[in-house]
């Protein structure tokens, strides 16, 4: 076998390009094999369930099987201790490289308090949106004889008044009492449409109506993990019925879609019949009172009359005199 140097002399361009290639293919199989054993091609490991775990225990069980935990954020449930893991990201049975990364979400070890906001002064439907950007809501509407409908009078956290020098904290979530306005002869309030909104959404409109929160229900699977995905499928009242300002309605929420589903095109279905039904009655009442008004005798004034009622009314006057 002829030496190296004889094929570098006699067709040196050819030589460089193999002596090339030759580098190259080294450097890719190098790169390839570096690149297994960095990754760990082929090795998996199943994620196990850290839900229900203390931290230190979590963290524990994800070294024994080469994972990393991150604790990325933290929820105050009072039916758990703090520090116990609530839920993580990816779940549980998964399969994952090794030294993959656990997103976990713990129980904080107390709620966080927030300043309470002076709402009184305000409609209600600003101090409902100034109280749920202070992370707090309604506990109860208390309706009381005013001038002004739905204009928040007074505000009590825990049965103390809070005033506009007041320097009161609460538990992020607590409820706030507000005491509205309600003059003399407002008419009943309109329930809105619950049905397949989630429970925030729900306690929301019924607040800005003027309604308090009534009974809330959950089917089962609902937890307070999963709480923020169920929706309300029944609701008492149903909506486009009349309630009083103040009065409460109970509601029951789902996590099955189909439900949910079913029930909202049933809830509008009927909705729509109370509108209608409703809109019917008044009209009957308005023709009841002005048939009723004509067989007493009323005299409509003459801003009331229209302009045919009026003519007639001047040329019978211009013939009496002529």
């Amino acid at each position: 076998m002829k030496n190296p140097a004889y094929y570098k002399e006699r067709w040196p361009l050819l030589f460089n390009l193999a002596m090339i290639a030759t580098i190259i293919l080294i450097l890719a199989v190098a790169a390839h094999l570096v690149m297994q054993i960095g990754t760990r091609h082929g090795a998996r490991r199943t994620v196990p369930d850290f839900a229900g775990m203390p931290l230190k225990t979590a963290l524990a069980e994800a070294q024994k099987r080469d994972l990393k935990i991150h604790v990325n954020d933290s929820l105050f449930v009072p039916a758990y201790e703090g520090g116990i893991v609530l839920d993580q990201l990816p779940e549980r049975g998964v399969e994952v490289k090794p030294g993959r990364t656990v997103y976990i979400t713990i129980n904080s070890f107390r709620q966080k308090m927030v300043p309470v906001p002076y709402v009184a002064g305000r409609s209600l439907r600003q101090a409902k949106n100034m109280l749920e950007i202070a992370g707090l809501e309604i506990a109860e509407l208390v309706y009381r004889p005013d001038m002004a409908t739905n204009y928040v009078l007074e505000e009590y956290l825990d049965r103390k008044p809070v005033l506009p020098e007041s320097r009161l904290e609460a538990e992020m979530g607590s409820g706030v009492t507000l005491h509205v306005g309600i003059a003399e002869g407002a008419g009943p309030t309109v329930v809105p449409q619950l049905v397949g909104a989630p429970l925030q959404a729900a306690k929301g409109r019924l607040w800005e109506t003027g309604l308090n929160v009534g009974r809330i229900d959950f089917d089962e699977g609902v937890n307070l993990l999963n709480q923020k995905d169920a929706r309300v499928y029944i609701q008492t009242p149903a909506a486009e019925y009349n309630a009083a300002p103040g009065s409460r309605v109970d509601i029951r929420l789902t996590l099955d879609t189909k439900k949910v589903a079913e029930s909202r095109a049933a809830a509008e279905k009927r909705a729509r019949e109370i509108a209608e039904e409703r809109m019917r009655l008044e009209e009957e009442r308005a023709d009841s009172l002005a048939q009723a008004a004509l067989e007493r005798g009323f005299v409509l004034p003459p801003e009331a009359k229209t302009p045919t009622e009026s003519n007639e009314t001047e040329s019978e006057t211009d013939a009496f005199f002529y």
